[in-house]
């Protein structure tokens, strides 16, 4: 009986692990990709405004 318990008690505390370990992972993509999107939009207008300039 005691065994079973802690092998229960081992995969309990591997899924709170698992949890927290997937949290952080998830929450550095959503940073990285944040970071990307700004990063695109910043080259794509100073591109616009690059090309502006030349025309005028």
């Amino acid at each position: 009986m005691g065994r079973i318990l802690l092998i229960v008690a081992a995969v309990v505390l591997a899924f709170f692990l698992l949890g927290s370990l997937l949290g952080i992972i998830f929450g550095l993509l959503k940073w990285a990709l944040i970071i990307g999107l700004v990063a695109v939009v910043v080259m794509f207008v100073a591109r616009l405004f690059r090309s502006s300039r030349v025309r005028d």
